[in-house]
């Protein structure tokens, strides 16, 4: 195998590995074992209302840190130990649920806080290191590989963690309670397990020369505003940046809001369950067909037809009846999911200049966490308004809408040629 060949593989395994986060955890079996079993005295609107906090308090304080941070990565050329660093506060809030008892809620949340931004921020950094280990021509190919192993690795961790849960005696477990505290355990060491190529293989780029921690934390807090100026400086990669913020809200709601959503129009956890597992096997071959398709099309023409994807999946998950309906939809979500995320991720990383992408990169994740707060407000918005779960999911659709009419104003070419003259430049 190449030295290169090597190095994405490595990068791409850390999907693989925190993805286990993604799909175990949030999207999998902390809303509802939080709701059951630590918070299970609580009332349900007061274990929503909790849960949505510590969701949102996430998003603010990676909103307020990634800047900074990648900033300061990009100072020091240490975005792969910040990514580390970030990994190993998750893997341990992961692991560390499995010690939380019945009732504890208020420790469950914290650790899960806690996973939230080990695993948002080491994104940041796993982000920036695209441009490191990847050719510009294999951006989209490159990004689209992470998101279909992360799909393929987390999907598989969660089908055992399920099978875990639904036949706990078959693993010498009490009941399912047991089971489930194991899964979480089972995240933080796949976790740590499968971040160890990327710790081994993939080399930490060079920083900008500033000498000490003091000097470049002083550094970067000069160079925030500044870095402000430079992203309007590139006209295109600004408006990406707005059109992402639309569009990639409607994603990530999608993403957050789907159990609850499933729960509110009455179908089973187990259906839940099954549609999650359907969107990750899916996620996995459809990633990397629209790596493929990017590379063809353009990765700006990809993401628009995953825009339209979403906009029909939004309509149809209005009319949603029955719990087939539900596993359609989260084939048509698998399909599309991973390649607008790994999509835009190439995309960007064209628009950024070199020996500042960890800095870009934080801005580019900062708007992905401030985005996750508008359209979950818009749900419960119009779930109150209408008194009909079906309708809360529409909209949704004035984000994706939004995101399309930006995204065609972006001229790709241009931006790319003002990046290029950006690095050459210096300022």
């Amino acid at each position: 195998m190449s030295h290169q060949r090597r190095q994405v593989l490595s990068w791409a395994c850390y999907d693989w590995a925190n993805s286990a986060f993604a799909t175990v955890v949030m999207a999998g079996f902390f809303p509802v074992f939080f709701k059951q079993f630590w918070a299970a005295d609580l009332p349900v609107t007061d274990s929503t209302f909790q849960l949505g906090l510590v969701n949102s308090i996430a998003s603010l304080i990676i909103v307020c840190a990634a800047p900074v941070l990648g900033a300061l990565a990009d100072q020091l050329g240490a975005k792969k130990r910040f990514l580390l660093l970030f990994t190993l506060l998750g893997v341990l809030a992961a692991g560390a649920l499995f010690w939380v008892a019945q009732g504890q809620w208020v420790l469950a949340l914290l650790l899960y806080l806690a996973g939230l931004l080990g695993f948002s921020g080491s994104n940041v950094f796993y982000d920036a290191l695209l441009t490191d280990i990847a050719r510009a021509d294999r951006y989209e190919r490159v990004s689209a590989l992470g998101y279909a192993l992360g799909y393929l690795g987390g999907g598989l961790l969660f089908a055992f963690d399920v099978l875990l849960t639904l036949r706990p005696s078959w693993f010498g477990l009490a009941d399912q309670a047991d089971a489930v505290r194991v899964a979480f355990l089972s995240v933080g060491i796949w976790w740590a397990l499968f971040a160890l190529p990327l710790a081994i293989w993939v080399p930490e780029p060079p920083g900008q020369g500033r000498q000490g921690v003091g000097a470049a934390l002083r550094g970067t807090l000069l160079e925030l505003a500044a870095t402000l100026r430079e992203v309007r400086r590139l006209p295109n990669s600004f408006l990406f940046l707005l059109a992402y913020w639309c569009y990639i809200d409607g994603v990530d709601t999608i993403v957050r809001m789907a159990v609850d959503f499933g729960l509110a129009i009455g179908f089973e956890p187990a259906d839940l369950m099954l549609a999650l597992l359907l969107v990750q096997a899916v996620g996995f071959p459809a990633a990397l067909v629209f790596g493929r398709l990017g590379e063809r099309w353009g990765a700006k023409r990809g993401i628009l037809v995953a825009i339209g994807a979403y906009l029909l999946i939004v309509i149809g998950a209005s009319q949603m009846r029955e719990a087939v309906h539900f596993y359609l939809l989260a084939v048509a979500i698998g399909l599309v999911q991973g390649g607008i995320q790994a999509l835009s991720r190439a995309l960007f990383a064209g628009l950024t200049p070199v020996g500042e992408t960890a800095k870009f990169f934080g801005f580019f994740n900062m708007v992905g966490k401030f985005a996750a707060v508008l359209g979950p407000v818009l749900v419960g918005v119009a779930a109150a308004l209408t008194g009909d779960p079906r309708l809360s999911l529409l909209p949704i659709l004035l984000l994706f809408l939004a995101g399309a009419l930006l995204l065609l104003r972006v001229d790709v070419t241009a931006g790319r040629r003002d990046a290029a003259g950006f690095r050459l430049s210096g300022r």
